[in-house]
């Protein structure tokens, strides 16, 4: 029998009436405090019967929709956009002690030299936008960008920095921004996950599934990873010897057993359970139609440089527009292979990061353009970057190397946003002339988590989950919006 159920039958109408007094009495201060604090109310609800219904934000949202392009490994910031003419000058030079005293690096010890950019800098737009020589495509559409060169993070190793950023802590287990997103507003499509995850380059993330998992929160909220070559969804097919109607009534049987364990046990879990088989039936159709890109037209794929049937980072471009374009909530890209360390020729910061920016410059520009020829972008908030940035010297193992790389670099480091409700166009923060600190309007990684999700219409400190007898928010206990950089 349940325990639960076990001690209730012990239970006398006099430990009721000995208890009453004291349980109706906090039932009318908890009543009092949620009236004098609005925020326990404003925290979403999701219903009980279906955890992925639309439910409306703290405020009205200035983005509905979220794509979130990580360039994993973190692409050289100082060689795509902060330029800094000072550092080219004294290129070669010894690093001056003040700006490594008390430092840690992965990889550099003793004393660097200093790195100027090989790269040739422009400036672009009515803005004018420093942009490299390596993203002519993104020098057409720089009207439409925000670059942030003033962000900073607590960590320099990978995975502790990849899911600082995407969960708020450098440690497993906490839930990432996509499915704080889908928790907050649930899903625009009921055919469809609110968090898609496309992994291109064939190598998952640094923090692995935690930078897309669901933490504490229910498993429904977790990101859906999805592939642009084969099936889109593993086991969304019929098994052998299964058809629509056979998988329909074992699903029905499936469903009864699991409501009544939901009646006996009330577990969260087990609500999941069903929306998530629910879910996965209803995708095996639609799923397999949203992620069909040869429906796009030549033109169209000619212009993200799209190739249908393969895996790669421009196919997963289209296929992040095709995406949002159905109501998905939060798309999550993951692209391997920005370490620019100098450990060989492809990860030199001349042609090795040329030709690595050929495979994301043109797409991505392509992606922001399509949006905006859609009317999508206005309501759709693109995010690009590292979970850090690299050193402005030499990485210490390649010191006396042909081959140009950098180290990790957590101080000082840029990112790129688009629409959704931020300003195009426009540099925000500054380093410092050679590039080692923030010199003006410092972003940390839990501001821009807060940013994003006041553009999605939440207030990030009553956006909560109460897990282990607190209340977690994405941002922990910090984290201020970036107003300067909203339209």
């Amino acid at each position: 029998m349940n325990p639960r159920f076990e001690f209730l039958q012990h239970e006398t109408r006099r430990h009721f009436l000995k208890r009453a007094p004291g349980g109706l009495g906090a039932m009318a201060l908890t009543s009092l405090l949620t009236r004098d604090h609005p925020a326990a109310a404003a925290t979403p609800s999701p219903s009980s019967s279906d955890p992925l219904a639309a439910r409306a934000p703290h405020f009205r949202p200035r983005a509905r929709r979220v794509i979130y392009l990580h360039l994993t490994g973190s692409p050289p910031h100082l060689d795509l956009f902060d330029y800094k003419p000072e550092l080219v000058k004294r290129n070669g030079q010894d690093c001056p002690d003040a700006f490594l005293k008390g430092k840690r690096f992965a990889f550099t010890s003793g004393t660097p030299k200093l790195l100027g950019t090989p790269r040739t800098f422009t400036r672009h737009g009515q803005g004018g936008v420093w942009l490299s020589d390596a993203l002519p495509h993104l020098q057409g559409v720089a009207d439409e960008l925000c670059v942030i060169r003033s962000m900073h993070t607590d960590q320099f190793n990978h995975a502790p920095a990849e899911l600082l950023v995407y969960t708020g802590s450098p440690r497993p287990g906490r839930p990432s921004i996509g499915s704080w997103v889908t928790y907050g507003l649930g899903s625009e499509n009921e055919n469809l996950p609110g968090f898609v995850v496309l992994i291109s380059s064939g190598v998952q993330p640094n923090g692995g599934r935690n930078s897309f998992g669901s933490g504490f929160l229910p498993s429904v909220y977790q990101g859906v990873q999805c592939r642009s070559k084969g099936d889109p969804v593993l086991y969304a097919s019929d098994p052998a010897g299964f058809d629509r109607g056979l998988r329909r009534a074992s699903l029905d049987a499936l469903k009864d057993l699991n409501e009544m364990q939901v009646r006996e046990m009330g577990h969260p879990e087990t609500v999941t359970r069903i929306a998530q088989y629910e879910l996965a039936f209803r995708m095996q159709t639609s799923v397999p139609e949203v992620m069909d890109i040869s429906r796009e037209s030549a033109p169209t794929l000619e212009a993200y440089g799209a190739k249908p049937g393969e895996a790669s980072f421009a196919n997963n471009c289209l296929l992040a527009r095709r995406l949002v374009e159905q109501g998905v909530r939060y798309v999550q890209l993951f692209d391997w292979g920005w370490d620019f360390h100098g450990t060989g020729p492809g990860e030199d910061i001349r042609d090795g990061l040329t030709r690595k920016c050929a495979t994301m410059d043109r797409p991505v520009a392509a992606l922001i353009r399509d949006l905006r020829q859609r009317g999508l972008l206005d309501e759709t908030l693109i995010v690009l970057g590292g979970e850090f940035g690299r050193t402005p010297f030499r990485e210490g193992r390649t010191a006396k190397s042909d081959i140009l790389g950098r180290d990790h670099f957590p101080d000082c480091y840029s990112m790129m946003v688009a629409g959704g409700g931020v300003r195009g166009g426009m540099m925000y923060g500054e380093s410092d002339e050679l590039g080692f600190s923030v010199a003006q309007d410092p972003v940390h990684v839990h501001d821009l988590q807060a940013t994003m999700l006041h553009l999605l219409g939440f207030n990030h400190e009553r956006l909560t989950f109460r897990f282990q007898g607190r209340d977690y928010r994405l941002t922990d206990v910090y984290g201020q919006v970036v107003r300067p950089i909203l339209a």
